[in-house]
């Protein structure tokens, strides 16, 4: 795994969303098995997924959506800096309305890290961007244990928490998608198109 703390940018935050541990590990494991060619990622911060990506795929090629500009800036010098100049775009934009307007691209893989609320609606337009045998890799879809908690959630925290429940409902019982959530760290969900 790169070490995250020599990225540009990362001393300005003092929270850094970054991948944790075992889910690099599956993402990991996950783009070995499917070699995808062409990789999109919803919330690049300053890269350090999209840097994994990039290590562990040499032939993809990786769109990232970030619409924070300054971390987009930051993104690709990072990802210059580690040599993989020529293999992404860092895409400044709001998600949404990149996904409504490049919803004819498709994809071999998505790893969906960017606004926890926001995933019910990014949904089926990842959906439909995604090739038969894609695979659509959400994270942290526990947002801190809350998701599954049973305890009232405090009001700041509540409309993420049912964006997330109603995510989780949706990419479960569609029929088209094949999808196993996982419980470690924050959660998190991948979804294979069939």
């Amino acid at each position: 795994m790169i070490d995250k703390e020599k990225f540009v940018g990362f001393e300005k935050h003092e929270y850094a969303p970054i991948i944790r541990k075992k889910t690099a590990q599956l993402l990991t494991q996950l783009l070995h098995e499917k070699k995808p060619q062409k990789v999109l990622e919803i919330g690049t911060f300053l890269g350090c997924s999209a840097s994994l990506i990039l290590q562990e795929c040499p032939n993809c090629f990786l769109k990232t959506v970030e619409k924070d500009v300054q971390n987009v800036a930051d993104a690709k010098q990072n990802l210059e800096n580690l040599g993989f100049g020529g293999r992404f775009e860092v895409v400044c934009c709001d998600a949404i309305e990149f996904l409504e307007r490049e919803n004819s691209e498709q994809y071999d893989f998505i790893f969906l890290d960017g606004p926890k609320g926001q995933y019910y609606k990014y949904y089926p337009l990842l959906k439909a961007m995604l090739k038969s045998g894609g695979v659509l890799m959400a994270d942290d879809i526990m947002y801190y244990g809350l998701v599954k908690s049973n305890e009232k959630i405090i009001h700041k925290h509540r409309s993420i928490v049912n964006n997330l429940r109603k995510f989780l409902q949706i990419i479960t019982t569609d029929a088209e998608m094949e999808t196993a959530v996982y419980d470690f760290e924050d959660g998190v969900s991948v979804s294979i198109k069939k």
